[in-house]
């Protein structure tokens, strides 16, 4: 197995000067997925138009406002390249986008402290079978009931466990206990739900190698990494997989405990309020030949650190 660093470029460039052909490149890439997406569900070129020039409309006026000024459309324009027109049309348009159902990420924060408080979980550290109700188990046994009302009280178990249910994320059982299908939120029906996920932990994805690649950005820098290993059979590949999600199964579980805590001992602290999204992917696809060179040994990794230099 052999290893390297990151690629470098090789010409040094000014520290905190804007990379416009580097960042050309880059989402020249990004964009490919984005196609696909776009192709897969109908998304024309101007609808995606659109919806670039509302991005960008949004972000100039939100994240790069002149203080006590804000942003004129004429800066915004500058700004963007967007015309003018545009902009303030963009500005005055209500905005569309319905937020999410607070259901999804109520769900979640429940899967979540299903597979992280100590008891809701067996001594081998799976999770537990709950009673739906504390009358249809045993005295002093957890309950769903009960870890719903830890999570939230504004919404009543029984409609958080129909919804988990329909997502394909627990099973009612017959003798009147719920069973956890996985170990991660991730529902099995319902579009809607799998593309506001996709939105959420993708654009925070970006977010976090945006704001690490930001002219002038002083560290500490976000955690923005990946590895990779080529010229794998497709067995191999799988196997890889297979280790790849069992790895997130152990950090997921004691991530989650420990943000458990982190959520109890910032409750009575006054100052501003962060959210923070923890997450993994795993990728394969027919190696490219052109990519791969000829003397390269059967399993290659290389640690891919964009956040640094």
């Amino acid at each position: 197995m052999t290893t390297s660093p990151p690629s470098q470029d090789p010409t040094p460039r000014a520290a905190g000067l804007p990379e416009p052909a580097l960042a050309a490149q880059a989402l020249s890439q990004l964009l490919r997925p984005v196609a696909r997406l776009m192709i897969d569900h109908g998304v024309q070129l101007p609808a995606m138009l659109e919806l670039l020039k509302s991005a960008l409309v949004d972000e100039a006026q939100s994240a790069y406002a002149l203080e006590q000024k804000g942003s004129s459309d004429t800066r915004i324009a500058l700004l963007t390249g967007v015309h003018r027109k545009d902009v303030r049309r963009l500005r005055e348009a209500p905005h569309s986008a319905q937020a999410p159902s607070n259901m999804l990420p109520l769900g979640a924060s429940v899967v979540a402290r299903w597979i992280s408080e100590p008891r809701f979980l067996n001594a081998d550290q799976t999770p537990r079978l709950l009673a739906r109700t504390p009358g249809r188990g045993s005295v002093g046994e957890p309950d769903f009931t009960s870890l719903v009302a830890e999570v939230s009280r504004d919404v009543g178990a029984r409609a958080v466990l129909d919804e988990l249910v329909r997502l394909g994320v627990v099973e009612r059982r017959d003798d009147g206990f719920v069973a956890l299908r996985s170990t991660a939120f991730v529902p099995q029906e319902g579009r809607s739900e799998s593309f506001y996920f996709l939105a959420s932990s993708l654009s925070d994805h970006l977010a976090a190698a945006a704001h690490n690649l930001k002219p002038g950005q002083p560290a500490p820098l976000m955690l923005e990494q990946s590895a990779f290993s080529q010229s794998l059979s497709a067995f191999q590949a799988e196997q890889l997989h297979a280790l790849a999600r069992r790895l997130w199964a152990k950090a997921l579980q004691q991530f989650l405990q420990t943000a458990s805590v982190a959520e109890q001992r910032s409750e009575n602290d006054t100052g501003a309020r962060h959210r923070v999204r923890f997450g993994v992917y795993f990728y394969d696809a027919l190696q490219d030949d052109g990519q791969a060179p000829a003397n390269v040994q059967p399993s290659a990794t290389e640690p891919v650190k964009k956040s640094q230099p």
